[in-house]
């Protein structure tokens, strides 16, 4: 009768002469000093980084007290590093003349990188529109790639999750204190030409106006950009929603672009403007800088009965 084979093996000499928490260290992911010449930025990666003031500011305290949160790396197949969080830091450590970037390596896959890269910039204090556009857009091509079904092209969204740890375009929104229809929006603005989507960031033109502009082709969009430069002024959301349906019927010719985008709006009328410098010294002292209005329109209204009586008197 055959022996039965027992299930016992023997521990390695490692295991023997190491303590638990020993074993449980090597577990975890290494913070080393990586060389800043083998890390290579994230492909597509969203966020800007801008050497401004906050920059020099980081550099300096790098400077002086070096990298206090490691940057996240993963390794690539070739021995070299891509950089999943930390941009503006190895920026940072560039200028401040350092040569390596206190880093964590992690084991992770592309689209567990595109996660991690996304949900980590979250937490910033400023996102540019731009910025969340297409941080959003790759997070749900992600999700996507790893079986979830996200439809963008209308709403509700339609959903279908699999596993525990599955994020939807609802539970994004949770993340980041968005609704599903504010990120349809916003990953519809990855359609607008580089110069439009640059108006967004600054301000200039709003959100609703900028989703109706997504829908135009780059020729259009590229007439109502050189329409912008001409007149000085962006589309309102009902310019913008009459172009979109000239275009849907393929009737938005560069004649209509001019013809809507020259309309008077509002908030364009002509307006009086008054330097502040030179009213104000006109005004005496004892009047309150929340009364200047109040007096010049009184100053305005004297001045004009004066020039009415002047004018009786020379019949």
């Amino acid at each position: 009768m055959a022996k039965k084979k027992s299930d016992f093996t023997l521990p390695t000499l490692d295991s023997l002469f190491s303590t638990q928490q020993e074993r449980e260290y090597e577990k975890l992911d290494k913070i080393r000093d990586i060389p800043l010449e083998l890390i290579d930025d994230f492909p597509d990666h969203p966020y800007k980084v801008k050497d401004d003031e906050d920059m020099m500011q980081l550099a300096e305290s790098i400077k002086e007290r070096g990298v206090l949160t490691p940057a996240v790396l993963r390794q690539k197949d070739d021995g070299r590093y891509e950089l999943v969080s930390g941009h503006r830091r190895k920026r940072a450590c560039e200028l401040a003349g350092l040569t390596t970037l206190r880093s964590e390596v992690k084991d992770l896959t592309r689209d567990e990188a595109i996660m991690y890269m996304v949900e980590s910039n979250f937490q910033r204090t400023t996102i540019l529109p731009s910025e969340k556009a297409f941080a959003y857009k790759m997070r749900l091509e992600a999700m996507k790639r790893q079986g979830k079904r996200t439809d963008l092209t209308s709403t509700p969204v339609v959903e279908k999750l699999s596993g525990k740890d599955a994020l939807s375009v609802t539970k994004m929104g949770e993340d980041v204190g968005e609704s599903r229809e504010q990120i349809r929006r916003y990953i519809r603005l990855t359609n607008l030409t580089p110069e439009l989507l640059e108006l967004v960031d600054e301000g200039k033109i709003k959100m609703r106006p900028a989703v109706e502009l997504s829908y135009l082709s780059e020729a259009e969009q590229y007439d109502v950009l050189q329409e912008i430069e001409v007149n000085d002024c962006t589309p309102s959301h009902d310019q913008t929603i009459r172009m979109r349906k000239l275009s849907e019927k393929g009737e938005l010719e560069t004649e209509a672009i001019t013809a809507i985008m020259s309309e008077m709006k509002p908030n364009q009328q002509e307006r009086i403007v008054l330097k502040a410098d030179r009213v104000r010294k006109l005004i005496p002292d004892s009047v309150p800088l929340n009364k200047t209005e109040e007096y010049i329109c009184k100053a305005i209204e004297h001045y004009s009965k004066y020039l009415r009586n002047r004018s009786e008197r020379g019949r």
